[in-house]
Formats: C-alpha cells, structure tokens, sequence
C-alpha cells in the first residue's frame, strides 16, 4: 500500500474524472485508481470509460486519510519503525528549542531504540508527555548566524 498522501483538494466537485485523469491528478498510475475502485471508490455507472464525479473522488480520499491516522494519547511519541505510538524509552525526553517557544521533542523508543520526534510548543509539553523526565536543550546555530567573518584568506590577493 502506498503511502504517500494525496490531497483531496486538488479534486474539482462538480467535474467527472476517468480513470486516467484521475492518476495523472496524484501523479500515480492508473492501476491504483483501479485499485481503489475493487476497495470502494464508486463510479457513476458501469459503462466505458468508468466516469468517477468529484465529490464521490473527494470523500473516498478524505476519509482514506482519516482512517490512516494514528493519533498518540499523552505520554507517548509516534514510532515510524514500529507504527505505533509508544512511550520514551526510561521515561527521558530531549526538547530541542529551535524558536521562540517552539521546538522539537526527541526521544527512543522502548521497543526498536528507534529515535521519534515530534514538533511542539514549549508550554505544551508536560501535557504531551506527563511525568516523563525532560531535557530541554538550545539548537546549535546554523552558519549564516555567525557575526565573525570566515577566516578563509586563500583567495584574497596580498597588496
């Protein structure tokens, strides 16, 4: 099964999509479309070329998605390797402030050791993650920041 997310609002309601028209839409191949059609996409009629109206495209995507997601309760992280959520590893977490106020949220998972992040406000932290020991930390900054000039004079020409 793919994984990639299709945006349901590249589909027009009031216009009809054949089945080409629709891959080319989510750039993916006409046989997935197909697919979805065996899954429960439901065409205007059963005669060619299969006709899918907009709305009836729109709804299948939407909740298509809304059945894919995999909402993380407090206290835990969502873990990619192992496809759920789980709680930090020793009860220890890292936030790394990137902004004012906001940052990402760093931890292992218990199972795979398996790094999970997740993007968090500063104040919301203790209601993500409760009771879970905290590090919050500054992110390093990048190059541009710097106000010292580079030291790299191999290429200025000596007077």
């Amino acid at each position: 099964m793919s994984r990639t997310h299709h945006n349901p609002r590249l589909i027009k309601g009031e216009r009809t999509y054949d089945v080409e028209q629709a891959a080319r839409l989510f750039n993916v191949h006409r046989n997935t479309i197909r697919a979805w059609l065996k899954m429960g996409l439901h065409p205007i009629d059963t005669r060619r070329p299969l006709l899918i109206k907009g709305t009836v495209l729109r709804a299948f995507i939407e909740k298509r998605r809304r059945a894919a997601k995999r909402p993380c309760p407090p206290g835990t992280l969502y873990c990619f390797k192992c496809r759920q959520p789980k709680a930090p590893a020793l009860g220890m977490a890292e936030f790394v402030l990137r902004s004012v106020g906001l940052g990402n949220l760093r931890a292992l998972c218990t199972q795979c050791s398996t790094v999970m992040n997740r993007r968090a406000r500063q104040d919301q932290i203790n209601a993500i993650l409760p009771g879970t020991d905290i590090q919050i930390t500054q992110a390093k900054g990048h190059i541009t920041d710097t106000s010292r000039s580079s030291l790299n004079r191999d290429l200025q020409t000596e007077p």
